[in-house]
């Protein structure tokens, strides 16, 4: 005989980024304090409580890194770090963990600026070896190594590694291993179930995903692992603004609903690309067809907003941008509003002078498909 309870519910992923961090409930106080804009704080006798300089801690900070460490972790305690910007966060990990001598491996097809902290840890005397992200390639060069850091999907490619087997075969060897979540954003994928010991991701994109703010964090099951992040962070200064922190945990409120919805859009414009005989290399890792789609079914949840692709040469992308109504030309990704980029105005990605990074934003799907072929119409007929 059962007792006729039901028993209780794991909230859904909406349920979870509506509440997710929220203090608890005081009588005529708001659900989301306010921004707490303080350098210093009152601190009569010994320095023993938790806010006491601006540099260290903020009251805005811990209830945005608790919400982050429920939404990267609901199943198991872990620990977030906030910072001023993605490449703060990143910088953190890999400064904080690596030392002279030490070997840490990177993806050759991540994110642009990867390049310059290569740079920078080669000067501190860090050997940096470099594989690309598809076939687990980084396996080949992990011998060894300090620090595994996983790109995945891979930005601007969107190639994607199994997460889950590189994780395991580093910890094999000692390594650590952090994933850059910035494209799936935690709704879509979860690196540290996967094994991973650092999940790292730039908030400035579809976290977010209103394209007014600058963000960066860190989160770790591992307190230690936290705990040396947060020193970097106090060492370098590389603190978020509290109206910055406030705006996104205002922001994570819409997470699910921007995420279902734009991961929808990119694959209607996915799909609407493929069927155009001048649009070549159509990456999306939703789309069935795409050569990362099975390793990302395995272990993504949703598949993200940006689709990639290549138009015959650099004049006929820029025509095709130009003739775009709901687009923005714009850099960045995760957005509400639709934005694209010829992605080789830039240098350093290893992309064609036609290559196309799409980031689908919450308008309309048809709208927002006909805009596409439209413009692809436009730019066809310009060049003939």
């Amino acid at each position: 005989m059962t007792s006729g309870v039901n028993p209780p519910r794991a909230p859904g992923d909406g349920t979870r980024a509506v509440r997710a961090g929220l203090p608890d409930p005081v009588a005529y106080e708001p659900s989301l304090p306010g921004p707490v804009f303080a350098a210093h704080f009152h601190l009569p006798g010994e320095a023993v409580g938790p806010y006491t300089y601006g540099r260290d801690t903020n009251p805005t900070w811990t209830h945005l890194e608790r919400a982050l460490a429920e939404l990267e972790s609901p199943d198991a305690p872990a620990e977030a770090v906030v910072f001023a910007s993605g490449m703060a966060a990143i910088s953190a990990v890999l400064l904080s963990h690596a030392r002279v001598g030490d070997a840490v491996v990177l993806p050759d097809d991540g994110y642009q600026a990867l390049p310059l902290v290569r740079e920078q840890l080669a000067a501190y005397g860090v050997e940096v070896r470099t594989a690309p992200t598809a076939g687990d390639a980084q396996l080949d060069v992990l011998d060894g190594a300090a620090l595994l850091w996983i790109e995945t999907p891979s930005n601007p490619g969107l190639d994607v590694c199994d997460i889950r087997r590189l994780a395991a075969a580093a910890h094999d060897t000692g390594a650590l291993v952090a994933v850059d979540n910035t494209l799936a954003t935690p709704l879509g994928q979860r690196p540290l179930e996967l094994g991973a010991d650092f999940a790292v991701a730039s908030g400035t994109k579809g976290l977010t995903g209103h394209g007014d703010l600058l963000l960066g964090y860190v989160v770790c099951r591992d307190p230690g692992l936290a705990a040396r992040v947060r020193t970097w962070r106090k060492v370098v200064g590389a603190i978020p603004g509290p109206m910055e922190a406030w705006l996104a945990h205002r922001s994570l409120a819409t997470l699910q609903l921007r995420a279902d919805r734009q991961s929808a859009n990119a694959l209607a414009v996915a799909e609407a690309l493929a069927e155009r005989p001048e649009v070549s290399g159509v990456r999306h890792p939703g789309l069935p067809s795409d050569p990362a789609h099975r390793q990302a079914a395995a272990q993504m949840r949703r598949f993200g907003c940006v689709v990639s692709f290549d138009l015959p040469d650099r004049a006929y992308a820029e025509r095709f941008l130009a003739a775009l109504r709901l687009v923005d030309d714009a850099t960045s990704f995760g957005g509400v509003r639709s934005t694209a980029e010829r992605r080789g105005r830039w240098g350093g990605d290893k992309v064609s002078e036609g290559f196309i990074r799409f980031s689908a934003g919450a308008e309309d799907t048809a709208d927002l498909v006909a805009d596409v072929r439209r413009a692809l119409d436009e730019a066809a007929a310009a060049g003939a």
